[in-house]
């Protein structure tokens, strides 16, 4: 029997009031082999300009951390420039986490995922986590009537994987996404997943060597890397999956183009850090980055179908990948909503008879 979570459709946590204009994407964060990694997007906090040319690769947080021969990402797709990946080795990596958390927590028996990703997260609510809407784990099937089937899974904070494996059922697809989604929240807890003066001096070495910058700028909050500083220290103690939930506001305001109209305002890196960092998505920012997203419509016909289109091929090769797929996610959501506003609005321009 499979646990009776609620499967509502979405997880909807606090929000943020977007800019406007148009900027470039960045990439989420990276699933390796036995030890998954997380690869966080500093290329909005350190790009000069929103609009400049597509950044850098971003820092991968796991390398510093000893990553080495087997680490690298897997599945298809992977990061631009990265090795293809095995599919079989993401499987195999994911069934033994799901076996060895089995093993520790219920004895030897087969484990129910989507039950033990719930009780996981109520775990660590009960120990005092800082969970503002509960501890309860959001599944939301993709609309389809015959396999695959694709399920989407959202943790308390806002993190969401998908099913990283073909499933003939809805059933199976939901398993799918628990067990990727139970793997990320295990390792998560590893100390090496938390954020410490340490990690933080090696992150923003590599983001100098990467950069090409001088020490003097990461003691400047008003440069990209002193912004970055300012971020890692601002969440220090935190882990890896809730720092990424962070950048991912940034990651969607770059996509959108805000960073670059707040900077046009004449707005600090640090002004728009302190701004942004006590605040979540909400409904108000999605609808008004849809409404972005019609205006470019209005000025350049299909510009909304190729940028959904782009965005629907990342979502599918960061699901297969086994990628934390909330930023491509959340740019489907917005993009969604300016096709819904697009509609209403052409509809209310219709002769009527």
């Amino acid at each position: 029997m499979e646990s009776n979570v609620n499967l509502s459709d979405s997880i909807r946590p606090p929000r943020l009031q977007p800019g406007i204009g148009f900027g470039v994407g960045s990439t989420g964060t990276l699933r390796s082999s036995l030890r998954p990694g997380v690869t966080v997007p500093i290329a909005p906090l350190l790009a000069p300009s929103c609009s400049a040319p597509p950044p850098p690769p971003p820092l991968q947080l796991h390398s510093l951390y000893g990553g080495g021969a087997g680490l690298g990402p897997v599945g298809p797709g992977g990061p631009p420039g990265g090795p293809p990946g095995n599919p079989a080795v993401l499987r195999e990596a994911v069934e033994a986490v799901v076996r060895s958390f089995a093993k520790h927590t219920q004895g030897y028996g087969r484990v129910n995922v989507v039950e033990a990703l719930q009780e996981f997260w109520q775990m660590k609510l009960t120990r005092g986590a800082d969970l503002r809407n509960g501890a309860l784990v959001v599944y939301e099937m993709v609309p389809s009537n015959s396999p695959p089937y694709v399920c989407y899974v959202s943790l308390p904070g806002g993190s969401c994987f998908g099913s990283f494996q073909f499933c003939p059922t809805k059933a199976e697809a939901r398993r799918s996404a628990a067990k990727i989604a139970l793997m990320n929240s295990v390792f998560n807890e590893h100390p090496s997943r938390r954020i410490t003066d340490d990690f933080i001096e090696k992150s923003v070495s590599e983001a100098l060597a990467s950069f090409n910058g001088n020490r003097e700028e990461a003691d400047n909050p008003n440069t990209g890397i002193g912004a970055f500083r300012f971020m890692l220290e601002s969440n220090k103690g935190k882990s890896m999956l809730e720092f990424q939930e962070l950048m991912t506001v940034f990651q969607l305001l770059h996509w959108n183009g805000s960073l670059k109209a707040m900077r046009e305002r004449q707005c600090s890196r640090q002004e728009v850090l302190a701004h942004y960092s006590h605040r979540a998505l909400d409904d108000d920012m999605r609808t008004q980055m849809a409404a972005d997203w019609v205006n470019r419509e209005q000025s350049v016909a299909a510009t909304v179908g190729q940028e959904l289109a782009n965005t629907e091929r990342e979502l599918e090769d960061a699901r297969l990948a086994g990628r934390e797929l909330r930023f491509y996610k959340e740019k489907k959501d917005i993009l969604m909503l300016a096709v819904g506003q697009l509609s209403t609005a052409n509809a209310a321009t219709l002769p009527s008879h």
